[in-house]
């Protein structure tokens, strides 16, 4: 499965891939990456669920929709462990959690002072 993500890390960047394999690449990648599960792993049998299902389903859909010519180079080079550095990515993703934390603190601070303001 590594060495599946890593292709498709390649092939999103090839100009051969189409537009709408890169949109989902994009979401997919960013799931396997993040530490944070959208199915908790503490929760019996379900919390395993994203890793055993969900992530396979999504890499395969991504793998159909990339021409074969495109994911055969993506995965020799992901062989090569030649995995190019995406900075711009990474700084996109940890913004997005950083802005959706530091929100949700925002949230609960408002929420704390309008419960405590309360008669």
């Amino acid at each position: 499965m590594k060495l599946e993500l890593m292709a498709l890390a390649i092939a999103a960047q090839d100009t051969r891939t189409p537009r709408r394999a890169k949109i989902l690449l994009l979401f997919l990648l960013a799931y396997a990456a993040s530490p944070i599960d959208l199915i908790p792993d503490f929760i019996p049998v379900l919390g395993l669920l994203d890793e055993i299902v969900l992530l396979p389903i999504g890499v395969w859909l991504a793998v159909s929709m990339i021409p074969a010519d495109v994911m055969e180079a993506a995965r020799a080079r992901a062989r090569d462990g030649k995995l190019p550095a995406n900075w711009v990515a990474g700084v996109l993703i940890l913004l997005l959690w950083a802005t959706s934390i530091a929100l949700l603190v925002w949230w609960w601070m408002q929420r704390s002072a309008g419960a405590s303001a309360a008669p």
